[in-house]
């Protein structure tokens, strides 16, 4: 669920959230009964006031009443068919998810009632003015702040994507249900779509039949964007650029947004065999098309909006160019039509007769249609007699049936046409000179007024049009890309990049300002504008991941066919040599012809669709299992080598800047030696420069909250990883180096997971200095992210903590003893941890025997394996099961506290005398 400690005015009644729960409960007890008659209904009733019953004499201290009562429930429960028994827990899973619903819902209502609102912008703006931060220092730090959330394909979400769009309908019914104008019959309409939704939602299987594969986890993902962020984020900013105007007097500037988005879903690797190249090269190409599609819609949208004819000059000088571009080009066909009719005919149908959907095969989003059911393409309608000048070929002009045409202008047009047809811009022309009164120059000049000034013809309709056509344009080439189709490569006729797609807006927007339409220019066009910001043309960038033992083996495969040795024997030194010297030439190190494995070959294939999409549509290249500066080396090597490869083979330089690389340090042993590893890899010349020239000066180092629970305990993880970002920081420092944490945490407590705000309050001072990555896995996507009024919760939660870690850090421990205290529960707790984990050897039969591990392997709720190797034990067992098999138990062994807890029992027996 989102954060809990959000602590929303306690006062406030939650009579409303009990009414909400009574009604889900009460139209699903109806949907059971006539889904499964009153029998079933008697099994129910009479399980349910056992259980509460048990738990009600417990609280009450009549232990051993609540005994003989939960005996009987046993034997109910033993007794039941097995039939009735899955009813039975198919029915109370589905009321605790509608009383989750229900829960959610009233937290939107209790942040709309509450005039204050806990660490929103304006309570903290307000409270770090109160402290004396200086407001030009607030504004600054606020327009710097980089925080970037990662959506990953965990798989901890259970529930299918189907029944979770089910719950976001009931949760919008339960909105719409508190209207206050809502009449009788409305109120019963209303009811009536409840008990449909649970109908469906009782009628449909929870269970996947089939895994998901990487580009539906990815589709997943783009559709939390769609439903939800895409909404959100213009919200969030308006609560920011508020905030900051009134405690500080200026806006957040419309292209700056302090958080943005990235992505694993199609390039997490690591373990997956499932995400090959050409998986991570259509997810990326899937990205692009849904941000251009999203654009398309706006588009059409701000159009309408903006149908005034005042504008600047300069707008104006834009519109007239693009019309007279436009004419030049239909009298070019007009001209061409008699000597080129078979070539035009397929040209034309190739690049303007475009389907309204992509292509069969490609894995798009359902969501994607037009929304009014029709092509928004123009259709091509040959002539029926090719031989009359007057009759060419009819290109339906890109401005019918959208606001950027007159429809009078239009039906005068059509009046004076041949078969009713809408002839184009040079065919009007040359009837016109052909005319008697078309002769006469003067009286043409008072007919043909400049070319913005025409009749149902507004400029920003014009540029705002051209613009959509790019788009389109665009859309179809990611479409032929996705088919692999040939396609050409033109880039005054694409829009590849958010620059390109900002500048018309952007321009719009001072035209707009400049004429005193400001409030119009704060609107639809600001929001548009500030999506670009923070979407860019991809929505949200994919990192790439892979285990660092992958890359030492592709290595091994090349320097082996080279005759240079085995790489992976060689001792760390010998092997930062190697690796220095090779970057530092200029030719590529991997042979064009190389026979290696199929799992090397996978790995260069990777580097090269990197290169092929670089830093314009990835990320940052992630190395799991990092623990030496060589890891980072042989990433950066085999990065550059792919780029080499494809540029020459392109004839260009390859698109974007090299993706950043990022060591992920997961297990205890690593962890400790993080700053040593950071400290060996700026101290080497060469990384430093390419660092300071490529990345800003900029280093990202990530750390990983699951592997260092299951390595070692809760409380060893979480001190280990405290004082390794310490570590990472005080290293960087010394190179003159900024750097970025990266967090990679899970929703449950095992895994990191907890309170956004308070983590990210707890970390070491000075390792969020306004900058931060974070993973949301899983479940918490959809639980943070999932309704447009929680996302914008959760991103105005997310800035103002990173905004209070930069201005406000927290103090460094006062007392040395602390740190010595600490290292002693650790130490203690994680010997104790290992002794029972990793040191028993019956442990792991009890593992298998008390926990569902294994039946959890075979649920189709993720694209990747349980393990990392299909051999091991507990070490190649991931996180994920390995936390969601005791989670089942309720024994939740991997919190680890009861190990903290142990070590400290110990600590206070031997401090006692003292």
């Amino acid at each position: 669920m989102p954060d809990t400690t959000d602590d929303i005015a306690e006062g406030i009644s939650f009579q409303a959230f009990e009414d909400d729960c009574r009604l889900l409960g009460s139209l699903l007890h109806d949907v059971l009964l006539r889904e499964l008659g009153p029998r079933f209904i008697d099994i129910l009733e009479r399980n349910r006031i056992l259980a509460q019953s048990a738990v009600s004499m417990r609280a009450a201290g009549m232990e051993d009443t609540a005994v003989v009562v939960e005996r009987q429930l046993e034997a109910e429960l033993a007794a039941m068919s097995l039939e009735d028994a899955l009813c039975l827990a198919r029915a109370f899973s589905h009321y605790l998810n509608l009383v989750g619903i229900a829960e959610t819902h009233h937290r939107v209502r209790q942040s709309r009632e509450v005039e204050h609102l806990s660490k929103s912008c304006d309570d903290i703006f307000d409270k770090l003015i109160q402290s004396g931060v200086p407001p030009e220092e607030l504004y600054d730090t606020v327009c710097k702040q980089e925080v970037e959330i990662v959506l990953t394909a965990h798989p901890t979400q259970i529930n299918r994507r189907t029944l979770q769009y089910k719950h976001l309908r009931i949760a919008h019914l339960l909105e719409f249900n508190e209207r206050p104008d809502l009449s009788h019959e409305d109120k019963e309409m209303l009811i009536e779509d409840l008990v449909r939704e649970i109908t469906a939602i009782w009628q449909t299987d929870e269970l996947r039949r089939h895994k998901p594969t990487p580009v539906d986890e990815a589709r997943a993902g783009l559709h939390i964007v769609e439903q939800s962020l895409w909404k959100a984020v213009p919200h969030y900013l308006r609560r920011v650029s508020n905030a900051l105007k009134k405690h500080t007097g200026s806006p957040l500037p419309l292209t700056c947004t302090p958080i943005k988005f990235g992505s694993w879903m199609g390039g997490d690797r690591d373990g997956n065999p499932n995400v090959t190249a050409k998986v991570t090269r259509d997810v990326s190409l899937l990205s692009r098309w849904m941000a251009i599609d999203l654009y398309i819609r706006e588009l059409d949208s701000l159009s309408f909006e903006l149908s005034v004819k005042r504008c600047s000059d300069k707008l104006a000088s834009l519109a007239n160019d693009i019309l007279l571009k436009e004419s030049a080009s239909e009298e070019l066909k007009a001209n061409n039509w008699d000597q080129t009719v078979p070539q035009k005919i397929t040209k034309l149908h190739h690049s303007s007769a475009l389907p309204a959907q992509l292509p069969s095969g490609a894995d798009l989003p359902s969501c994607t249609e037009c929304s009014d059911g029709e092509s928004q393409f123009r259709i091509i309608n040959l002539p029926r007699n090719s031989s009359s000048r007057q009759m060419g070929i009819n290109l339906t002009d890109k401005f019918e049936d959208s606001p950027l045409s007159s429809p009078t202008g239009r039906q005068s047009v059509v009046a004076a046409s041949p078969m009713g047809r809408t002839p184009s811009g040079g065919q009007l022309r040359k009837l016109f000179k052909e005319s008697h009164i078309g002769r006469s120059s003067s009286f043409r000049k008072l007919l043909e007024p400049s070319l913005s000034d025409k009749p149902g013809i507004t400029p920003y309709r014009v540029v705002l049009g051209n613009m959509k056509e790019k788009l389109m344009k665009t859309r179809r080439r990611l479409e032929l890309l996705l088919e692999d189709l040939p396609c050409d490569y033109d880039t005054e006729e694409y829009c590849e990049t958010a620059d390109q797609l900002l500048e018309p807006l952007l321009l719009c927007y001072q035209s707009l300002q400049s004429c005193g339409s400001s409030v119009l220019a704060d609107g639809r066009l600001a929001d548009l504008i500030r999506r670009v910001a923070t979407f860019g043309m991809v929505l949200m960038k994919l990192d790439v991941r892979q285990e660092s033992g992958r890359h030492t083996e592709t290595l091994d495969a090349v320097t082996t066919y080279l005759d240079l040795g085995v790489y992976s024997e060689w001792d760390e030194e010998k092997k930062l040599d190697f690796l220095t010297r090779e970057l530092k030439g200029k030719r590529p190190l991997v042979p064009p012809n190389i026979e290696v494995s199929a799992d090397v070959k996978e790995v260069l294939d990777t580097f090269r669709v990197a290169a092929e999409l670089g830093s314009d549509s990835l990320g940052a290249y992630v190395i799991s299992m990092a623990s030496n500066a060589s890891d980072v080396l042989a990433v950066e090597l085999l990065q550059k080598d792919a780029r080499l490869t494809v540029s020459g083979d392109l004839g260009r330089p390859c698109p974007g800047g090299t993706l950043r690389v990022v060591p992920l340090f997961e297990t205890v042993k690593d962890l400790r030696e993080a700053g040593s590893a950071i400290r060996k890899l700026l101290s080497i010349d060469w990384y430093r420069e390419h660092i300071i020239k490529n990345h800003n000066g900029h280093q990202e180092v990530m750390v990983g909250y699951s592997d260092s629970g299951k390595d070692a305990g809760r409380f060893t993880a979480a001190w280990e990883l405290y004082k390794a970002q310490e570590d990472v920081v005080a290293a960087c420092t010394e190179f003159g180096i900024k750097v970025t944490l990266f967090h990679g945490r899970g929703g449950s407590i095992g895994r990191g997971g907890g309170p956004t705000y308070l983590a990210i309050q707890s970390q070491p001072p000075g390792s969020v200095m306004g900058t931060l990555r974070s993973t949301e896995q899983g479940e918490m996507v959809q639980a943070k992210f999932g309704l447009p009024q929680t996302a914008v919760r959760q991103l105005e939660v997310y800035t103002t903590a990173v905004l209070l870690a930069t201005l406000r850090p927290p103090h460094p421990p006062r007392d040395p003893n602390w740190r010595r205290v600490m290292e002693e529960i650790s130490r203690v707790s994680c010997a104790h941890y290992r002794r029972t984990v990793y040191e028993d050897p019956e442990f792991i039969t009890y593992f298998q025997e008390a926990t569902p591990q294994a039946e959890l392997g075979h649920l189709n709720i993720g694209s990747r394996p349980a393990k990392r190797k299909p051999a091991g034990g507990i070490s190649s067992l991931r996180a994920i099961p390995w936390v969601f098999a005791w989670t089942q138990t309720r024994l939740v062994l991997p919190r680890g506290w009861a190990w903290a807890r142990a070590s400290r029992t110990r600590w206070t027996a031997a401090m006692a005398p003292s």
